[in-house]
């Protein structure tokens, strides 16, 4: 059966299937590995956990200011729930920070605006590019050995739920722009505008974490074990399929993203093209 978006049959699905995927666990008690002396440093080495922290610590606190004014009780619970599971998230980072003496402090935080549901939705955004593009990463960090398998199934599970959170999301904005009687064009051109000031933000969080270091411990001691073999056009690749991969867990009768993996893929399509004519080109120019 196909849901049509905005019914009260695609509303109760996509929110009781929120509420019945959530887990309960303690990040305090989940099995921390021991680390070598060279892991820690990488671990270390890392320049962006106090800005990952702080994001967490910020995305539980928006979701928790938005949900009491949520007016419908299922969507009300599902986000409830969701702040939850941003809140742990802040947690399980702080967990890891103290475990393994990481640099890392709470940061104040900031005020939100006074439309706390814009909030929510710049959020909502922002954590689907945020998870598009770390799907990639933390694919090249596990089969690089970066760090010991048992610190990635500890993130795995984190994973799972980032991707929970977008494929509710997804659905939560199609439903509600369908309410407001917008068509698939305008809601592709909103979703746009919002990738982008998430985009925006992500680069001002890199920028930030770079700065904090120098960029020097990370960039000289831990990257050559992601830059060695390492493409652009591979790195694309593993955020597509493992977006597809991820995606695939899920309840297949749910909405997902589209318009992240649509560009990448036109995107890669760019690419193979650009490497299947590039030899004629140099011959082209040698002769």
């Amino acid at each position: 059966m196909t849901l049509q978006a905005g019914s009260e049959a695609h509303k109760a699905l996509f929110c009781q299937d929120f509420i019945d995927t959530h887990q309960t666990f303690d990040p305090e008690t989940l099995p921390w590995p021991e680390l070598t002396d060279v892991e820690l440093a990488r671990l270390r080495g890392v320049p962006f956990w106090q800005e990952v922290y702080h994001t967490e610590r910020r995305a539980g606190a928006i979701v928790d200011a938005f949900t009491p004014q949520i007016t419908d009780p299922i969507v009300r619970e599902a986000v409830r729930i969701q702040g939850i599971e941003e809140a742990r998230h802040a947690r399980l980072i702080k967990v890891m920070i103290d475990r393994y003496g990481i640099d890392a402090h709470e940061q104040p935080m900031e005020k939100f605006p006074a439309d706390l549901e814009t909030a929510f939705i710049d959020f909502g955004f922002g954590e689907c590019l945020d998870a598009f593009l770390g799907f990639g990463a933390f694919k090249t960090a596990r089969e690089s050995s970066f760090l010991p398998e048992g610190m990635f199934e500890i993130f795995d599970t984190l994973m799972f739920e980032e991707t929970r959170h977008i494929v509710f999301f997804i659905n939560y904005m199609a439903w509600r722009e369908k309410r407001r009687g917008l068509g698939g064009p305008r809601r592709a051109m909103k979703s746009a505008r919002f990738y982008a000031r998430a985009g925006k933000r992500l680069f001002g969080m890199v920028n930030r974490g770079q700065e904090a270091n120098d960029g020097k411990d990370f960039a000289v001691t831990q990257a050559n074990m992601f830059l060695d073999g390492f493409s652009f056009q591979r790195f694309v690749e593993d955020c597509v399929n493992e977006n597809a991969r991820r995606m695939g867990e899920l309840n297949q009768q749910l909405m997902q993203p589209r318009l992240l993996p649509s560009m990448a893929s036109l995107a890669l399509q760019g690419l193979r093209v650009w490497e299947l004519t590039r030899p004629h080109l140099r011959r082209r120019e040698a002769a």
